[in-house]
Formats: structure tokens, C-alpha cells, sequence
């Protein structure tokens, strides 16, 4: 009887300790972003060192304040692709998923849109932590979409070596 009890205190522990995890990683660190406008949305023009914003509507964004890639946003823009010429492009960007619920992001098809030449990625921001940059991407029907991604620095210095000089010193040490 002994035995039965503890295989069920362990299996019902199991089963608790489970839904408690998925629950944190999908719902429980996430929180809604309130638009800023002229802040939430920035392009970095081509030579310039700070991104300027663009007109945008329908803004809904989430992040988390335990990692600083969770951060997902999407926007609509009527900037053409013309207008979109004069900003910092950027080279191979990979969509990071978001969670399920939140629905106006979808990684699987923004990376489909960028392939097929529908969108266009762009520097939002530079270390907007260190070593994450923000990504904007608009596809040409003017929808937008914004997450973080690792650059450089951030892949050594997160991955575990030398950082090297040509990154800038991490804040606090």
C-alpha cells in the first residue's frame, strides 16, 4: 500500500511540477507592452547612429523581464517600399517564435514573406540591451512586425567566449 501511495504522490508531483513549467514559459513572464508612440516603432536610416520612429497604427506588443529576446511586436505602416529604401537593412533575419495566444505574430510566416521577397527586414535599434538589436520587418502590404535577435557580441558573450575588443564593454563591469 505503501509503495501504490508514493507512485501516486510522485506521478500527481510530476504531472503539478509539468503544468506549472508550461504555464511560466508560455503565459506567466509575458506582459502586455502599452504603446509609446514615436518610441515603439524606429527605423536606423542608412549612416545614422539613431533610429528615427515612422508612423504606425494598430500597435500591440508583450515581452518579458527574463530574457531580452521575448520582446515580440506588431504594428501596420503606410510607408512604401520607397520610403522604406532610405533605412539600414538587414542580412539574413530569422523570425523568433512567440507564443501561441499571441496572435498577430507568426514567425513561420514572416520568415516566408522575407524568403519570398513580400517583406523586408530592417535595423530597428542597435544594443537595445547589450548585445540584442531589434529587428523590424514590413511586408508590403504594410504590416510590421518587430522581435529581438542576438547580434554578434551577444552570441559570444551569452555562448561563453572572448567577446573581444570590437564589442563595447558590458554595463557593470
Amino acid at each position: 500500500m505503501t509503495g501504490k501511495l508514493l507512485a501516486i504522490i510522485l506521478l500527481v508531483s510530476a504531472v503539478l511540477a509539468g503544468v506549472g513549467m508550461y504555464y511560466l514559459q508560455v503565459y506567466g513572464f509575458y506582459y502586455n507592452v502599452e504603446a509609446r508612440p514615436g518610441q515603439d516603432v524606429a527605423l536606423l536610416a542608412k549612416g545614422a547612429a539613431e533610429p528615427q520612429p515612422i508612423p504606425y497604427s494598430a500597435f500591440q506588443a508583450i515581452d518579458a523581464d527574463s530574457s531580452p529576446i521575448r520582446y515580440r511586436a506588431c504594428f501596420e505602416t503606410n510607408l512604401t517600399s520607397e520610403e522604406l529604401e532610405t533605412f539600414q537593412s538587414v542580412e539574413n533575419p530569422e523570425p523568433l517564435t512567440a507564443p501561441g495566444w499571441f496572435d498577430c505574430y507568426d514567425a513561420v510566416a514572416i520568415a516566408e514573406a522575407l524568403k519570398s521577397g513580400r517583406a523586408q527586414a530592417f535595423m530597428g535599434t542597435k544594443n537595445i540591451h547589450y548585445g540584442v538589436d531589434r529587428i523590424v520587418t514590413v511586408t508590403t502590404d504594410g504590416k510590421g512586425f518587430v522581435w529581438h535577435a542576438l547580434n554578434n557580441c551577444g552570441e559570444k558573450a551569452y555562448d561563453g567566449t572572448v567577446v573581444g575588443e570590437e564589442c563595447p564593454p558590458r554595463p557593470g563591469s
